[in-house]
């Protein structure tokens, strides 16, 4: 049988999506970061097209990925937090995975899904369109069966508890003094966390080669979905080394962050504000981008497979993260309801060597629902009424200029709660002004991000601003009202 992959730029391509868990914009080397090593992901970056101004619609994972993957907006699909029973029936058919398989894809997953909680075990699951499904919600002894990436470890000779389960371990190091999620468990040689070979990135790979591999006369869809770097930052000594963390920067960071975050404090963030000597940022930031760095190789070792296979021709690669990681900016840590870069930016890396331009970089504000439409077009396959997302086709083949895809972007966080109190917030973002509406709260914020690029000076109060305020409210609210869910198409006149 053939491989699908293999015909050149007129047979439709197969899709590899890789979604990494909490990873912000700036840590891509090629794109002006030199603290990190990511060499890989340069490549993909030169091979295709970087999206520098990429943004979520939702700082929290579900709503999140329920966004990208359907190319609406979350209060018009209605998945609007973590922790739900199950993913909504009426959405099944709008999931790019549902779609893909009935045009005649073959879809796997490998790793989180998240369209629904996991709290007590494997989340329940719809009829999503993957038939290749190995799960792993996340790399630690969360429940005894149901979890693939522990299966897979017990098949390398290994019990879990004792070769890859840091979360619960007596050396487990916070930083911050509670210990929760934002743990940080820095590694030794004498101590380390689970060793490269036993990752469940490294897992993902693996898997991720065995779908490919499988023999099939059609193309498939896969989506790849790694936990890190994903708190608690627990990554292997091998990487963690490479990053002394007094060779590091500090995040963005002044006093008077402290007082802002007071000034919001009814409104709920999973971590802080703390000064920055208790969040011992470098440390942390040592472990993230060592996390990153062993995503970086096994994209690598990813790339270098289906080059050998012959099929990275004709297979669109989409690099992105459902939601960014507040990493000590402004003394916060993890996510919650702000809106800050670090927060909802993240990477988008599109490569696809047979149809699309390579090395272009573009500074246009993009979406993650953009996604599904342009995976659509590439497909051949037609955007249905429901995708709120614009097509990124166009930038991609260079028929359209690179700095310009949308007049602004939107993010929302609509009742998910990180501590029992639910919140309601929306930012509005264009090329220079970012505005944020806590709702219910009678609170915002306004930055200039032309002149204040790392949000230290909030303009909501300040006098002779309520001119360009009230007029991005305004903006916001309409664009707020233009998307959401238009309901079951009109048929008939009454």
């Amino acid at each position: 049988m053939a491989v699908s992959g293999q015909g050149g730029p007129n047979e439709r391509p197969n899709i590899l999506l890789y979604c990494t868990d909490q990873q912000r914009f700036d840590t891509i080397a090629a794109l002006g970061n030199s603290e990190i090593r990511t060499p890989h992901l340069d490549r993909l970056a030169a091979e295709g097209a970087a999206f520098t101004h990429a943004y979520c619609q939702n700082p929290v994972c579900t709503p999140s990925r329920a966004s990208f993957l359907t190319g609406m907006y979350p209060s018009a699909n209605h998945v609007i937090r973590n922790g739900c029973e199950t993913y909504p029936a009426s959405l099944v058919d709008k999931l790019i995975s549902r779609i893909m398989s009935d045009a005649g894809y073959d879809c796997g997953l490998i790793g989180k899904l998240h369209l629904a909680g996991a709290h007590n075990g494997p989340e329940n699951r719809r009829d999503d369109g993957f038939d290749y499904f190995q799960y792993s919600h996340m790399p630690y002894r969360y429940w005894p069966e149901g979890d693939s990436y522990l299966e897979w470890v017990r098949l390398q000779g290994h019990d879990p508890v004792d070769a890859i389960d840091t979360y619960d371990s007596p050396g487990l190091r916070v930083v911050t003094p509670d210990n929760g999620w934002a743990g940080l468990k820095v590694p030794t040689p004498g101590s380390d966390n689970a060793p490269p070979e036993l990752h469940q990135t490294r897992w993902c790979t693996d898997k991720a080669i065995e779908f490919i591999s499988q023999p099939r006369e059609r193309p498939w869809f896969l989506s790849v979905n790694a936990f890190d770097p994903h708190p608690p930052s627990d990554p292997p000594w091998d990487y963690y080394k490479r990053y002394p963390p007094e060779t590091l920067s500090d995040p963005p960071f002044r006093e008077s962050d402290l007082h802002r975050q007071e000034r919001l404090a009814q409104v709920p963030f999973a971590v802080g504000p703390y000064p920055l000597d208790v969040i011992r940022a470098r440390q942390l930031k040592a472990a993230y981008y060592a996390m990153i760095e062993l995503i970086d190789c096994e994209i690598g070792r990813l790339l270098d497979w289906l080059e050998s296979a012959g099929l990275r021709e004709n297979t669109v690669i989409i690099f992105t993260s459902d939601h960014g990681e507040a990493l000590g900016d402004h003394g916060l840590v993890m996510k919650g309801a702000r809106f800050y870069e670090g927060l909802v930016r993240v990477p988008l890396l599109w490569s696809w060597p047979a149809g699309a331009t390579a090395g272009l970089q573009s500074n246009a504000l993009v979406e993650l629902v953009d996604i599904v439409p342009t995976l659509l077009e590439i497909s051949g396959l037609p955007v249905p009424a429901h995708v709120q997302g614009r097509s990124l086709l166009p930038i991609l083949a260079g028929s359209a200029p690179p700095d310009h895809h949308k007049d602004f972007v939107r993010c929302e966080y609509f009742y998910h709660s990180a501590d029992g109190r639910p919140a309601y917030a929306t930012m509005y973002r264009d090329e220079r002004w970012k505005l944020v509406c806590y709702h219910g709260a009678g609170l915002g914020e306004l930055f200039d991000l032309q002149n204040d690029p790392h949000e230290f000076d909030d303009l909501w109060l300040e006098p002779g601003r309520d001119p360009i305020r009230n007029e991005l409210i305004s903006r916001s609210f309409e664009a707020w009202t233009l998307d959401m869910d238009p309901g079951e198409p009109q048929v008939w006149p009454w």
